[in-house]
């Protein structure tokens, strides 16, 4: 199984100069966490530059504290991107989840095409439905779930608990 059968192919997109209210619309229209900052070349394929998440959108109306729509997108966007081609096997792909610590891989072809968008959940999915079996030969539910663990970690080794009044 490779990374093409899994991936999302329908995907809105933004573009660097979109506001932060943009991208947050298309996060709530399409349910997702996270949108593809694309620009377009000059044969209108659309290459990938970043992508930011609603993460991203949060901490900067937290810490900028200005509305949403007077935010660029591409002053919050991650350009340092980890990305896979719809080729590579699921456990690739996976192994790229975890090392980079992230929920979603953009797919990409040549020149930073961007051709869709896998997420941990996608694999998770095709682990469990009884027609993954062979996406289950190589990757494993409990793969999946160690790479969730890897994901969740706190960034320095430990969680500080909070407790409430």
């Amino acid at each position: 199984m490779n990374v093409g059968q899994l991936m999302t192919r329908q995907l809105r997109t933004c573009r660097p100069e979109d506001s932060l209210n943009d991208a947050a619309r298309i996060m709530w229209e399409e349910d997702c966490g996270c949108v593809p900052v694309v620009q377009k070349d000059g044969e209108d394929r659309p290459r990938l530059v970043g992508i930011v998440t609603d993460r991203d959108v949060c901490m900067a109306a937290y810490t900028q504290g200005k509305p949403l729509a007077s935010i660029p997108v591409a002053s919050v966007m991650e350009r340092d991107l980890a990305t896979c081609v719809s080729a590579d096997p699921i456990t690739v792909a996976l192994n790229v989840l975890r090392t980079r610590r992230l929920h979603r891989l953009p797919v990409v072809e040549r020149d930073a095409e961007l051709v869709g968008v896998l997420s941990l959940a996608d694999i998770a999915r095709e682990v469990k439905h009884p027609a993954g079996k062979s996406a289950r030969e190589a990757v494993t539910a409990e793969s999946v779930g160690d790479t969730v663990a890897v994901i969740c970690e706190a960034r320095g080794g430990s969680r500080e608990v909070i407790a409430a009044p």
